[in-house]
């Protein structure tokens, strides 16, 4: 009897070439007519190593029933917003939504940034008006515009936090207040606790009170931006890349997925904090018996926020429902990740995330980082012309050396290995370099599995550096 695993068959994402030469043509077709957001593509390609195309937030286009059909047959749907009845979106890839608007006789184009005034500020568009209350869930503006007429398009920068909408809410000073309150809490928890269980705890305090006073949303969105904070103060190649984007007035807005490294026994811990901030679980992984760990890719689809969150596990664990059943106890020896939470705590806690990964141009991002603040990447472990992945070098930290003699203790180092992590540290954090193309919205498995061995502390150790 053949047994469906719905976790592993549901999502076989796969590349969408039409659909995607149907939006770069709707998204070129606004750049030849609105000059300045032309200029700023070749700005972001040069000084950032970024694609405008992965900006996009969405595209307005005339409503014709020309518009209509093309879109339509390239896998688009009517999925009315709030203020906006007319938004299409596709779900079989990462694409924008796109608007039919019967009002519109040219295109607009809207690109996502973490701040619109910081934006605004940056390019000197002081007279630019903002659609929507300082540190409310959504503002935009129009910062560029073409010819007059239907001979020009238009270029506007949306900021959204939590909200799909397309109408600014109505002004609430409470909320506004309240949410520069949680991001605080959020960026200053404690992170260094007795026990993960009270660390958890912890953090689900203060989940629980924003999510009161901010909603489920509002709350994810700023819950993830307290992480990226963190995460990029022990990161060198993050930081650099963050000032490089910030000097465009960008943010982290082009921001791929989030990833986090999970001990077996705090896995259901997490999988149950993403649900409640509004994730749902996608696919599941399995790298292999002689990589030895999996991963369940988890989806906030009104945020935009994805997570990937690898933990130790068997194939036949891959087979249940190990995100919200757990694990039971092993004894065996600690695999790639569960050795990296080892060394330096959980990713949700003492560690941070693993890494981010945003959308880049792939090669203009190596060759860049390298040339202008000496930041080297990995070799590439996916290479298909619709993906392309590779880690910046790893950032090393220092290890506590009660952690080192736990796990030299437990058998799951040498002491050899154990003297080279106390004398060198062990590699903590990357920044991650991706590129999609044709909309592919998925992973490669076994690359992942190749750069999971390959970051491995004990071969690191091993090779002495």
């Amino acid at each position: 009897m053949t047994v469906k695993v719905d976790h592993l068959t549901k999502f076989n994402w796969q590349p969408q070439p039409a659909t995607q030469r149907v939006v770069d043509s709707l998204v070129d077709d606004a750049l030849r007519r609105c000059p300045h957001a032309a200029d700023l593509a070749c700005r972001m390609k040069d000084e950032t190593g970024t694609r405008f195309k992965d900006w996009v937030d969405h595209v307005r286009v005339p409503g014709t029933p020309e518009n209509r059909a093309k879109i339509m047959e390239v896998g688009f749907t009517s999925r009315p917003v709030d203020g906006e009845p007319n938004n299409f979106v596709c779900d079989l890839g990462i694409f924008p939504a796109i608007i039919l608007d019967p009002a519109a006789k040219t295109t607009t184009v809207a690109i996502k940034v973490d701040s619109v005034s910081d934006f605004l500020a940056v390019h000197n568009l002081s007279k630019s008006a903002i659609h929507g209350e300082p540190f409310s869930q959504l503002r935009f503006a129009t910062a560029f515009e073409g010819a007059p007429g239907d001979a020009g398009a238009s270029m506007m920068v949306i900021e959204r936090h939590g909200w799909r909408g397309h109408t600014p809410l109505p002004s609430n000073p409470a909320k506004q207040a309240a949410s520069i309150k949680h991001l605080e809490a959020l960026c200053r928890r404690e992170r260094f606790n007795p026990t993960d269980a009270a660390g958890f705890a912890e953090i689900n305090r203060l989940v629980d009170a924003s999510i009161a006073d901010l909603g489920r949303d509002w709350t994810c969105d700023v819950f993830f931006e307290a992480e990226r904070r963190y995460w990029m103060r022990r990161n060198r190649a993050a930081q650099v890349q963050y000032a490089r984007q910030n000097k465009l007035g960008l943010g982290w807005a082009n921001h791929d997925h989030h990833t986090y490294r999970c001990s077996r026994h705090t896995f259901t811990a997490l999988v149950t904090l993403w649900e409640k901030l509004g994730f749902h679980c996608r696919e599941a992984f399995y790298a292999g018996a002689e990589a030895g760990w999996g991963a369940q890719v988890l989806e906030a689809p009104v945020t935009g926020i994805t997570t990937f969150n690898d933990v130790d596990m068997s194939p036949e664990e891959l087979l249940g429902d190990f995100s919200h059943k757990g694990f039971t106890e092993r004894r065996d020896t600690l695999g790639t990740v569960g050795l990296w939470c080892a060394l330096h705590g959980e990713a949700l806690l003492q560690a941070g995330m693993h890494h981010l990964e945003c959308q880049f141009d792939w090669h203009a991002l190596v060759e860049q980082l390298e040339k202008s603040a000496n930041v080297k990447t990995m070799a590439p472990f996916t290479t298909f012309p619709y993906l392309r992945q590779a880690f910046t070098e790893g950032e090393r930290w220092t290890i506590d050396p009660k952690r080192i003699d736990a796990i030299l203790a437990d058998g799951s180092i040498t002491r050899e290995q154990a003297d080279l992590f106390r004398a060198s540290g062990a590699l903590g954090s990357h920044m991650e370099n991706l590129e999609r193309n044709d909309g592919f919205k998925g992973f490669n498995q076994q690359g992942v599995s190749d750069i999971i061995a390959r970051t491995d502390p004990r071969r690191v150790a091993a090779l002495g550096r």
